[in-house]
Formats: C-alpha cells, sequence, structure tokens
C-alpha cells in the first residue's frame, strides 16, 4: 500500500492525531490532514505530514479535496471525535471501510444515545432535556437533587458539573448554553441527569471485543476531571464488559475502537457515557504498555482495510497521573520532571503546558499541564509508581491580569 493516502479529517490536540500519522507510516501509506487550520496541530509541520486547508464541515468541499489528491486513498478516519461522523460518511462515499455514520452522529447527540439506551433496557440514569437554564429547574426537581448537568455534544469533561441546589443547576446550564467560555461547539440543549455513585470504569473494545477495562481517578466534585487511569484496572467484573458491549449493540456500534464509561453502584453497572471512538487521557498508550495491543494502528488498519489481528502479546499493568492546574495565572514552568522520570517504574513524563501560556482553570481535560506514566506487573504497582512520579513535578504559576490578557487576546 505503499505511497496510498491516509485521510484524517482534523486532530486532536493531546497526542493522538500524531500517532495516527505515525501508524499511517508504519503501515505503507501517506498520512494527509484535511484541516480548516492546520496550524493549530503543531506537530504536523515537525514531522512533515501534509496538509489541505478545507472547510471540513462541508461534505462536497471534503470530497473535491479528495478528488485533487493525486493516487488512491486507502481510508478515511478521523482522531478527533468531533469529526468521527463526517469521516465515516466521506470514507462512504468512496466505498472505503467505514462505521454506520447515522449511528455514529446518534450516539454522539447525548440525549439520542439515553433514548436508545434505554428503548433497548440498559441501566442508566434518570435524564431529562433542557433548552434553557430555567427549563433546567424542573428537570433537576423531577430527578431529585443533586443532578448532573452536561452538554448534549461534548468530551473532554467540558461543561460537566454536579449540582446540588436549585442556583448551581441554573448557574451550569447557563455556562453550557452560553459555550464561549466553554470551547464547545453550540449547544441546543443541556442533559441533565440522576447522579450515580460509585466507582467508575471505561470498558476499551474493539469491534465487538472487550479489549480490556480501565479504572479512573477523578478529581474533586462538582466537577469530574479525570486526573488518572489505570489499565487493567485491578478488580473489574465481567459484567462491565458485558454491559459495554450489549450498549454498543444497542447504538448499532461496533465497528473499530469504542470507549464506554461506566459506573459501578450498588444496583449494578449503570452506563454513563459510549463514546464511539479511541479512548483519549493517553488510555491507548496504557493499553499498549500493559498488553502490547496497539489500539492506534489497529484503527487505522481497519480504516485502509487492512487485516490486522489484535494480539495481546504481554500480561502487565500501566498508569497515568495528571499534574492539572489548581490556580490561574501564567505559567512560569514545570519544576521536577528528571526527578519524576527517575522515580523506578516510570517510563514517560511529558510536560504539555508551554511556559508563558495563560492558565485558567476550568475544571476540564485543558487544565493538564503534564502527566506521568508508569508500567509494572501489577495495578498497584503501576499505580504507586505514577502517582510518585507526579508528587516530584510542580507547576510554577505566576499572578496575571486575566482579564487584561483576555482583552488582548
Amino acid at each position: 500500500m505503499t505511497g496510498e493516502w491516509l485521510v484524517l479529517l482534523e486532530s486532536n490536540t493531546t497526542g493522538t492525531g500524531r500517532l495516527f500519522c505515525a501508524a499511517a507510516r508504519r503501515l505503507g501509506m501517506r498520512p494527509v490532514v484535511l484541516a480548516r487550520d492546520p496550524g493549530r496541530y503543531g506537530y504536523l509541520a515537525t514531522d512533515g505530514v501534509e496538509t489541505r486547508t478545507v472547510d471540513t464541515e462541508d461534505g462536497d468541499a471534503l470530497w473535491a479535496t479528495c478528488a485533487g489528491l493525486p493516487g488512491r486513498i486507502a481510508g478515511v478516519t478521523s482522531s478527533s471525535e468531533y469529526f468521527i461522523a463526517m469521516a465515516a460518511e466521506l470514507a462512504a462515499r468512496h466505498g472505503l471501510p467505514h462505521p454506520d455514520p447515522a449511528a455514529v452522529r446518534a450516539c454522539r447527540d447525548k440525549e439520542s444515545q439515553r433514548r436508545r439506551l434505554r428503548a433497548a433496557g440498559l441501566p442508566g440514569p434518570a435524564f431529562q432535556i433542557a433548552t434553557t437554564p430555567a427549563d433546567a429547574v424542573p428537570a433537576a426537581a423531577g430527578i431529585g437533587l443533586p443532578v448532573v448537568v452536561k452538554p448534549v455534544a461534548g468530551s473532554g469533561s467540558i461543561g460537566i458539573r454536579l449540582c446540588e441546589s436549585v442556583a448551581a443547576v441554573r448557574a451550569a446550564a447557563a455556562a453550557v448554553l452560553n459555550v464561549a467560555d466553554l470551547a464547545l461547539p453550540p449547544q441546543r440543549a443541556v442533559l441533565v441527569e440522576e447522579y450515580l455513585r460509585g466507582p467508575e470504569f471505561s470498558v476499551e473494545t474493539f469491534d465487538d471485543r472487550v479489549i480490556g477495562v480501565t479504572a479512573k481517578h477523578l478529581g474533586a466534585l462538582p466537577y469530574f476531571v479525570e486526573t488518572g487511569h489505570d489499565f487493567p484496572a485491578a478488580a473489574p467484573s465481567a459484567d462491565l464488559g458485558a454491559t459495554a458491549l450489549a450498549a454498543l449493540r444497542a447504538l448499532g456500534l461496533g465497528w473499530g475502537a469504542a470507549h464506554v464509561e461506566i459506573r459501578r453502584t450498588t444496583a449494578g453497572p449503570r452506563v454513563i457515557e459510549v463514546n464511539p471512538r479511541l479512548a483519549g487521557g493517553m488510555i491507548p498508550r496504557l493499553v499498549v504498555l500493559a498488553s502490547g495491543i496497539d489500539l492506534i494502528e489497529s484503527l487505522t488498519a481497519k480504516a485502509a482495510g487492512i487485516h490486522r489481528p489484535i494480539r495481546s502479546t504481554r500480561s502487565g499493568s500501566a498508569s497515568i497521573r495528571f499534574l492539572v492546574a489548581s490556580s490561574a495565572g501564567r505559567l512560569a514552568g514545570v519544576d521536577g520532571e528528571s526527578a519524576a522520570r527517575a522515580v523506578p517504574g516510570v517510563v514517560e513524563v511529558g510536560i504539555t503546558g508551554v511556559p508563558g501560556q495563560v492558565v485558567v482553570p476550568r475544571h476540564s481535560f485543558q487544565d493538564r499541564l503534564g502527566y506521568v506514566i508508569a508500567s509494572a506487573g501489577t495495578s498497584s504497582v503501576a499505580a504507586r509508581a505514577a502517582e510518585d512520579g507526579l508528587r516530584r513535578l510542580a507547576a510554577r504559576i505566576t499572578p496575571a491580569d486575566l482579564a487584561t490578557e483576555s482583552a488582548v487576546g
């Protein structure tokens, strides 16, 4: 397949997009990223990845751009959650492998997803839809406080909040519906949900197979910032995987990778959210370290019609812990990188914050300034190493006039 194109629509900004391009090259393909603004993704120029500037929400413009590529297109996909449905539609027009575009679009709308899961008898939280902050108040009253308010279309914990009062419900709904400050696409409504108590997990799947279960670590309420992951979870139960696969079937999914979030409550597993894509938060990196299964390469190959059997080649554990901004200001730097790398079991330390950047805690993945990944024979040892490494990192954030910075920016 040397020289054939792997077309990627847009990219994520936290590493996986770069890995898709690297996987395409390993498989003998030539990656090209179609983006409205390729300059957003710094790795493209660094790695010499070809780009085309195009309106990535315009199917006809994408078709014309692909038609202008010299040679054959082997596959079309995306590492960005916001563009996986469009990528599936473009692949379908080219007669290339793809998930069901309609199923992907329906899944990405959390109201549609919730209704389909409920119709199939899949257990989940009670929920209501609200199109205004005022409407969110009776919705919460009908469910019973506390409730979770979240966007109907989003990712990365952006805009999700636990609300214990009517005032908090109204404020959370207003923040989501006025997305200017949240880096979300425009929202037609918010989802008001029952708050489910219990430990949270995610089930990583590929086609109709459970690859493994990840234990999730969350920051302090009322937000749901993911501060770390352990793969595989120390004590997962078979019902988590069975619940995840049942949810995929109910939603018409089961092509390629999916990431199913589940809480284990006293009444059993409850589906929090189904994502028709690879996991974020560098979970695919943990899966490789723990099992040898490269989900990014597997998905890239599948998009190009290349058969790659998925086989575990090792039996270990891996953990990641994130350095999360806890105050606003300007990032002067992150100390302790060398000390973190020196911790036994630590295999990777990344500093993602850029010195000089303005830091405004947004209570989402956007607050991450760095990470520590550790690998070991057991989950507990890997988790301790990652936590030990994280304790060595310290962000230096100096005061800044954020109002002025924002006005200038």
